[in-house]
């Protein structure tokens, strides 16, 4: 958003999400209230794997174990100094592959085909 006024966040979560899949950018960050209501709105596009952080070890193994490619968090639920934290932990972690290759198989089984 380019302002402070309430906005519906769904839009946003969409574009972001959009630019990842569409590889107009390789990873993605979003922010509201919680986190919650725009991952999940990220996470309705096809290719998505939205995670929600409120700390810097979950973000770190979200990227290592399921290839997370947006973060999202709540701008109501941490402050500043660990919103970066959460950043840098993610950025910098890498996908591991292996036996977690296969579980991101799975996911995007279900989307295409319902079923793991």
């Amino acid at each position: 958003p380019q302002s402070k006024e309430r906005t519906d966040y769904p839009k946003y979560g969409k574009k972001v999400a959009d630019a990842v899949v569409n590889k107009e950018v390789d990873l993605g960050i979003l922010i509201c209230g919680t986190g919650v209501g725009i991952s999940i709105a990220a996470n309705k596009v096809k290719g998505v794997r939205a995670v929600v952080c409120s700390e810097p070890y979950t973000a770190r193994l979200s990227r290592e174990h399921n290839n997370t490619n947006i973060l999202a968090f709540g701008s109501r639920v941490i402050g500043s100094e660990l919103a970066k934290m959460i950043v840098q932990q993610w950025l910098e972690a890498e996908f591991e592959g292996g036996r977690h290759a296969n579980r991101v198989e799975m996911i995007g089984n279900i989307e295409t085909n319902f079923e793991c």
